[in-house]
């Protein structure tokens, strides 16, 4: 299923894979999961210098205002961040849990904040392909989440998985501007 460059875990070969490798969440009878694809037309080293950031969200999560982290920026730092109003939440407190700056995997976990995200986790990979010719970032964000007294897996995953879109596409945006800026030129093919 493909819809406006966002593909399901129902998507190409090369997506299923790396969803197999990299985005396995332990998912309980009372939680829901999924993952989310973005193909974007800028470079790995790009992307990934945005969603490596664990201190600024903010530079490509549009509901982010603000970004504090606790100690030094290592696996277990923990972040307080601030919410944007217009969603049911104003801060969520966040944890490092994986930072791979050599297989592009980041992965964190919300462990407080005013939300209903209870036990929420997430996986971002970053992945090198060619769009239109160009380096280009194939990227996934999974996640796994309890379901909130008085909402469905399906309400749920929904909320979630709309969150995620908008970050991606915000990510896409921020990367192919940053991207058109610095000129990547074309791929040989061979």
């Amino acid at each position: 299923m493909v819809t406006n460059d966002y593909v399901t875990i129902a998507s190409g070969k090369m997506e299923d894979e790396f969803i197999k490798r990299h985005h396995k969440h332990d998912v309980k009878e009372h939680q829901c999961s999924s993952s989310l694809v973005k193909h974007i037309k800028a470079p790995v080293p790009l992307v990934w210098s945005l969603v490596r950031r664990f201190d600024q969200p903010q530079k490509y999560k549009p509901f982010v205002s603000r970004c504090i982290v606790q100690g030094d920026l290592q696996i277990g730092s923990v972040r307080e961040v601030n919410v944007k109003s217009g969603l049911p939440a104003t801060t969520s407190t966040e944890r490092l849990e994986l930072l791979d700056d050599e297989e592009h995997i980041f992965s964190m976990k919300i462990v407080g904040g005013d939300h209903r995200l209870k036990n929420y986790s997430s996986t971002v990979t970053v992945h090198p392909e060619v769009i239109d010719g160009r380096p280009g970032t194939l990227v996934i964000e999974s996640f796994v989440v309890d379901v909130p007294d008085g909402n469905t897996k399906d309400e749920t995953c929904y909320f979630v998985e709309a969150l995620i879109k908008c970050n991606l596409k915000s990510l896409a945006d921020v990367s192919e501007r940053l991207a058109v800026q610095d000129r990547t030129e074309p791929i040989d093919r061979m």
